[in-house]
């Protein structure tokens, strides 16, 4: 009889409460209820309690500084490609870095859509060398393969000693091919500006590899000395170069913009802590021609730059679109020596456009046309070491045959670069046109 009672309560129960869902379905004024937010402690009682039975009935004993270090580096690595959790030995690296020498191959890396992606080969270093190309997707390293590789993994297996060979497996999408370059490991010392002269009808060159602490007074005194040498106009290579420091990339934009023109806007997920970024007029230089050249590998304070100078109009941004890695992380050290690097703004153009996974559009296009560059340079050294052999006896006046070694040297780089090539033809019909 309780058997039956039961069952018969069990229905009359459910057929009450499907007779409320109808009523509440078909009610035209009744709306749902907004769902209550998620409480934050409640979702820390379940991260205790699966901290609780992995202790208890994992099959190995584990220590819980490794659970917690797993549970935050999976929590970090969730939020986006850039932010972080590092533990002591990550922390210190990083803090090597900045220096601006490390030991490794030379390249500067990110997780796009989840995959290993090179933002770019850092300049004069055993990456750039052996053919790596911004925008490689790295698919293995040795024979480590990188998918769901955390980024912070990712660094340790790239770095070695010095003179040790590693290989990379890359997938290059314009080419639709994979790749395997091999490349040795070197001590990276990084100078920001890695070029500067003058390269025909006074115009200056100036190549930024990288953004760091000196990079506004070594570019300040690069300037100065190509003016000395009669410079009235100025090419700005920003190409494969990574980014770095925000208040360096302001420092260098505010050389070429007058007074309160605005360089970047910081936006954030609450307004105090918005800034906007304007030129102090300190620093700032005639205002000549100047043209910035940029590519895939242009990223995060490069973008700062190029698109200052695109938004105030004081230049023309040629090359290719640039990466579009515009978002500020900000490293906060823990108590233990470890420390999260937490994505906690976007960077704005002076126009309001977002540069987080949009990037900058140059006002001229120009594709870079691959050349096979190598090939040619060891064709050189071969027909050059015959003529050597060939004529042992004529030595006379070697220091005149370097420099001229050396100017068509400068000259065959320029004719081979298309982009440069470009910039030069453009910036030769500006100063025609400013002329008339």
């Amino acid at each position: 009889m309780r058997k039956i009672l039961r069952s018969f309560m069990f229905v009359a129960i459910v057929m009450a409460v499907a007779y409320l869902a109808v009523a509440a379905t078909n009610d035209p004024v009744k709306k749902e209820k907004p769902k209550a937010k998620e409480d934050i402690y409640t979702q820390v009682e379940l991260f205790s309690d699966s901290i609780s039975i992995i202790k208890s009935d994992y099959v190995d004993e584990i220590e819980p500084k490794k659970i917690i270090y797993g549970a935050l580096k999976g929590m970090l690595s969730s939020l986006d490609d850039y932010s972080q959790f590092m533990d002591p030995d990550e922390f210190k690296e990083i803090k090597v870095e900045t220096k601006g020498e490390f030991g490794g191959i030379g390249i500067e890396i990110t997780m796009r859509d989840g995959i290993l992606t090179i933002i770019a080969p850092i300049a004069s270093t055993p990456a750039e060398s052996a053919g790596i190309k911004a925008g490689d997707k790295i698919v293995k390293i040795d024979d480590k393969v990188t998918k769901n590789v955390s980024l912070a993994d990712a660094v340790k297996l790239l770095r070695g000693e010095p003179g040790s060979q590693i290989t990379l497996t890359v997938w290059r999408e314009k080419e639709q091919k994979i790749l395997n370059i091999p490349i040795k490991r070197a001590i990276i010392k990084v100078n920001s500006i890695k070029k500067a002269s003058i390269i025909e009808d006074k115009i200056g060159y100036i190549r930024i590899a990288e953004f760091q602490e000196n990079t506004p007074k070594d570019l300040g005194e690069a300037i100065k000395r190509l003016e000395s040498e009669g410079m009235d106009s100025l090419m700005l290579d920003l190409r494969n170069n990574p980014g770095g420091l925000l208040d360096t990339s302001v420092d260098v934009a505010e050389k070429f913009l007058p007074k309160d023109s605005v360089i970047v806007s910081i936006k954030s997920r609450t307004p105090v802590q918005n800034a906007i970024f304007k030129s102090s007029g300190k620093f700032y230089k005639k205002d000549y021609p100047l043209i910035v050249l940029v590519n895939e590998g242009s990223a995060s304070a490069s973008e700062i730059v190029s698109g200052a100078i695109q938004d105030n109009k004081r230049g023309i941004i040629l090359g290719t679109k640039t990466f579009g890695k515009a978002s500020v992380q900000t490293v906060i050290p823990l108590k233990d020596g470890s420390a999260l690097r937490l994505t906690t703004a976007s960077y704005c153009t002076p126009s309001g456009k977002m540069i987080r996974n949009h990037g900058i559009m140059p006002d001229v296009v120009v594709e870079r046309e691959d050349l096979d560059l190598k090939k040619k340079a060891e064709a050189v050294d071969i027909f050059q070491k015959l003529e050597e052999s060939k004529d042992n006896k004529d030595q006379k006046d070697e220091k005149a045959k370097d420099a001229e070694k050396e100017k068509l040297k400068k000259k065959d780089e320029i004719e081979r670069d298309n982009q440069l090539n470009a910039a030069i033809n453009l910036m030769k019909a500006i100063k025609v046109y400013r002329a008339k």
